[in-house]
């Protein structure tokens, strides 16, 4: 229970319910009924290329974004982002490189989709404040519930295993 342990004690009663009378996974497969297919950097690159120039200006360049085995949601990420800023010549050259937990190759694409969306968010406010929660909820809409349910997801996993 420890990813949902910000929320409200009738929401977590209502998880423990779902868990004790094994309807977790059930209600995780009628939301979510596929996990998406893109399993290799090359295919995550081009969908989070797509997604950034679809949902953001197309002038913030990503350089790199790749699964990554040691980044696990034990150590409370399941994403990361690094920026690098150098000086060559006259101009400033940014690298933004995005790192996507292994976790979430067999996840649904919402899930993979939240992740990225975090991380591109990173670009522009580099915090976890107000300013970026909003740009996370421009991008997706449902970004709070879709949140919410990737915990769920985790909670699954973390108890029972793989789930797709």
């Amino acid at each position: 229970m420890s990813y949902i342990n910000g929320y409200s004690k009738e929401l977590q009663q209502k998880v423990l319910k779902l868990i004790e009378e094994n309807n977790l996974g059930k209600y995780l497969k009628s939301k979510y009924p596929t996990c998406h297919n893109i399993t290799n950097n090359k295919l995550l690159y081009t969908h989070a290329v797509s997604l950034k120039n679809e949902l953001l200006n197309n002038k913030i360049p990503l350089s790199k974004i790749e699964y990554d085995s040691k980044i696990n949601s034990v150590e409370n990420a399941l994403g990361l982002h690094t920026f690098i800023s150098r000086v060559q010549g006259n101009k400033l050259k940014s690298k933004n490189e995005i790192k996507i937990s292994t976790q979430v190759k067999t996840a649904p694409l919402e899930f993979l989709n939240l992740l990225i969306i975090h991380e591109l968010a990173h670009f522009k406010h580099k915090e976890h404040n107000k300013a970026f929660y909003n740009l996370c909820e421009y991008m997706m809409s449902n970004y709070f519930q879709i949140e919410f349910d990737l915990r769920l997801y985790l909670t699954y996993l973390k108890l029972f295993g793989k789930l797709y």
